[in-house]
C-alpha cells in the first residue's frame, strides 16, 4: 500500500485492539471508503496483516460496504454541493470504488431532479453574469457547469433552450 518514500506519521503506534476500537467510531460517525480506513489504520502504525484482519472485521460486522458508500456519497455530493455525474465518478473512482459500486451509486441521481439542478445552476450563474456578448455569456456559463461535473452535450442543450435573449 504504502512504499518507503511515503511517510507516514503516527505519534504512538497503537495496539489492533485500540486501533479496533478507534476505527468502530471513524466508521459509525460517516460512511466510509475500504480505501479511507486502510489509510486510517495504516496511519495508527498498524502492520498489513492487521489492518487487513480490521478490514475483513468490519466488512462482516456491517460498518463498512461500498455499495451503501457509493450510493450516500453521490447523492450527497448532488444535493449538498450540486456537483454533477462526470465529477461525483471521477471522486468515486480516486476512491477505489469498483464500477459495479460506482453505477449504484449514481443510480441515486434522481434524472428529474438533476435536469432541475442543472437548470437552477445555469439560470443562477446567467442572472450574476455581467457579459454582453451572447456567445461569451453562454460559453463562461457552460464552463462553469461543466467544471461541476454536468455532461457537456446537456449542459450546451439546456443552455440554448434558457438563454435565448
Amino acid at each position: 500500500m504504502y512504499t518507503d518514500d511515503e511517510s507516514i506519521s503516527f505519534k504512538k503506534r497503537l495496539t489492533a485492539g485500540e486501533a479496533l476500537s478507534k476505527i468502530y467510531k471513524y466508521c459509525a460517525y460517516q460512511e466510509r471508503s475500504h480505501l479511507e480506513v486502510k489509510r486510517k489504520l495504516y496511519s495508527y502504525g498498524l502492520y498489513s496483516s492487521d489492518v487487513n484482519e480490521i478490514l475483513s472485521k468490519l466488512i462482516t460486522e456491517g460498518f463498512l460496504n461500498e455499495e451503501r458508500f457509493a450510493k450516500a456519497y453521490a447523492g450527497g455530493k448532488f444535493r449538498v454541493k450540486k456537483w454533477g455525474r462526470n465529477k461525483i465518478l471521477h471522486q468515486l473512482e480516486s476512491k477505489g470504488l469498483t464500477k459495479r459500486c460506482i453505477e449504484a451509486g449514481l443510480k441515486e441521481l434522481d434524472q428529474s431532479a438533476y435536469a432541475e439542478t442543472l437548470t437552477e445552476l445555469i439560470q443562477k450563474k446567467s442572472l450574476y453574469s455581467k457579459e454582453e456578448n451572447l456567445f461569451k455569456k453562454r460559453d463562461s456559463i457552460a464552463r462553469f457547469v461543466i467544471a461541476k461535473g454536468y455532461e457537456p452535450e446537456l449542459v450546451w442543450q439546456m443552455i440554448k433552450e434558457i438563454i435565448k435573449h
